[in-house]
Parts: structure tokens; C-alpha cells; sequence
């Protein structure tokens, strides 16, 4: 009895938790429905629409080329993906299983890259862009995350967390280093990958900063940084601007309808937390 009471509890809680972390994304959702006027208005209770404003949908299709964003943002997201996981993969099997002259000097370089501020990192990286001509470019938008330090730190402790005796039944079965890591060491670290993939995926899907600086094109630009240049100086369209973020959100929502499994898969098994 006591411990039906229990999880009976913890439901509630975790129902009520569950709406607390519904409500923003019902509010946007509610608002990008409505006019001005309604989103202006003082009183908290004036939650649903007076009438449903429809045409808020056209007005931002007109004004925002959502195909072209969607293109640079996804393009960035799968790049970033691509190329930090196959450098995060490669340097953490080398800091975990490698011996070599300066890795403990190495790895804390890693670890003191994560415990700086990106914005320390803005300027050498616009200048690399602005010498290698790619700015307004997709690889000027996918360079900042062609290398993770977290990635590396994760796929490290992955690695670490793999028994001995496997390379060393390699070893004796005759394969080098290279056909160990991608025949044997590499596909036992695939949660640990998808984690990687996952937080790579998220932080390069709503990256602001960068996106805004090394690309001021609007057709070479991201959704994120197209929503930050919806806002105007003087009036805010509110209603617009809840209805870009909600066509901005579809992405993400498909991704993860789709990857439900290998997404909590890879958070539960990385023993992070977004």
C-alpha cells in the first residue's frame, strides 16, 4: 500500500512537472494565433484567441524564406554532427587507450578550452574565416564546431569505461592500432556517440551568437538568427514572432518523433542532461 501511495506521488509530481514544461510552448503556440492587440493586454485569463488569426502564417512565410533557412540550418547541424563526432571519436580513443609524450598536458588543454567562455573564442575564430573566404558560407557556419572539447571529454570517458582485455585479444589476433579502434573499440562506444550527436545537434540548432556574426546575409543565415532580427526597434510584432519560432521548432520535433529511442538511449547512457 505505502508503495502504491508512493509512486502514485511521483506521478503527480512528474504530471505536474511535465505541464510546468508544457506551458511555455502552448503559450507560443497560443499567441502566434492571436492579434497584437490580445498579446498586449494586461489581464493573465486572456489566454485562448478571440479569433483565430490565420493569416499570421502567410505574413511570416512572405517575409522570412524558411526553405533557404531550413536548408542552412540543417546543413550546419548535420556537418557539426559529422565532424564532431569523428574528431571527438578519434582524439578521446587516443586519450584514453594511447600513451604519448604531453597527453596529460594535452587533455588539460582540452579541459581548460571548457571552462572558458565561447565568446573569448569569437574573434581568432572570425578572423580564420574571413582568411579561409567563408564567410556567408555554410562552412563558415559549421567551422566554430568542427572540434569538441566536450565531445572529446565524452567520448573519452566512453572509452575508459571499455575493458583492457579487449585490445589486448586484439592485439594478439594480430590487428594495429587503427583496425582496433574501428573494428573493435569504435562501434562499442555507439550510446556514446549518439549522446555526442544529440548535444552537438541542440547546441548548433539554437547557436545565436555566431550565426548573426560570421554570416549578416539573411539568405546565408540560420532560423535562429533570422527570429533575433525579427525584432524590431521600435513595435514588436509578437504574433509573428511566435509564429517563426513555432515553424522554427518543426524540425526539431520531427528529429526527435523519429530518434524517440536512440535519444533517451543516449542521454540515459551519457549521464547528461541538456
Amino acid at each position: 500500500m505505502k508503495r502504491k501511495v508512493s509512486n502514485g506521488v511521483i506521478y503527480i509530481v512528474l504530471i505536474l512537472v511535465s505541464i510546468t514544461m508544457l506551458v511555455p510552448f502552448l503559450w507560443m503556440f497560443l499567441t502566434a494565433f492571436k492579434t497584437t492587440a490580445e498579446t498586449m493586454q494586461i489581464d493573465p485569463f486572456v489566454i485562448i484567441p478571440s479569433v483565430w488569426q490565420v493569416q499570421n502564417f502567410g505574413n511570416v512565410i512572405k517575409a522570412m524564406d524558411f526553405v533557404k533557412l531550413y536548408a542552412n540550418t540543417l546543413g550546419m547541424v548535420a556537418l557539426r554532427i559529422a565532424f564532431a563526432t569523428v574528431t571527438a571519436t578519434i582524439s578521446g580513443y587516443a586519450f584514453a587507450r594511447l600513451q604519448f609524450i604531453g597527453k596529460k598536458v594535452m587533455f588539460a588543454l582540452v579541459l581548460l578550452q571548457m571552462m572558458i567562455p565561447v565568446q573569448i573564442f569569437i574573434i581568432p575564430q572570425y578572423v580564420m574565416v574571413s582568411k579561409l573566404h567563408w564567410t556567408n558560407t555554410i562552412m563558415g557556419l559549421v567551422f566554430p564546431g568542427m572540434v569538441s572539447a566536450f565531445g572529446t571529454f565524452l567520448m573519452r570517458q566512453a572509452f575508459m569505461q571499455l575493458p583492457r582485455d579487449l585490445e589486448e585479444a586484439a592485439r594478439l589476433d594480430g590487428c594495429n592500432i587503427p583496425q582496433t579502434f574501428f573494428y573493435i573499440m569504435a562501434p562499442l562506444t555507439r550510446s556514446a556517440m549518439i549522446a555526442l550527436g544529440i548535444f552537438t545537434a541542440v547546441f548548433a540548432y539554437k547557436d545565436l551568437m555566431w550565426p548573426m556574426i560570421v554570416c549578416p546575409d539573411n539568405r546565408a543565415t540560420t532560423l535562429a538568427s533570422a527570429l533575433a532580427k525579427m525584432n524590431g526597434q521600435y513595435q514588436q510584432k509578437y504574433p509573428e514572432l511566435m509564429m517563426a519560432a513555432l515553424i522554427s521548432c518543426v524540425p526539431m520535433i520531427v528529429i526527435y518523433i523519429f530518434f524517440q529511442k536512440q535519444f533517451i538511449e543516449g542521454i540515459a547512457t551519457s549521464g547528461g542532461k541538456l
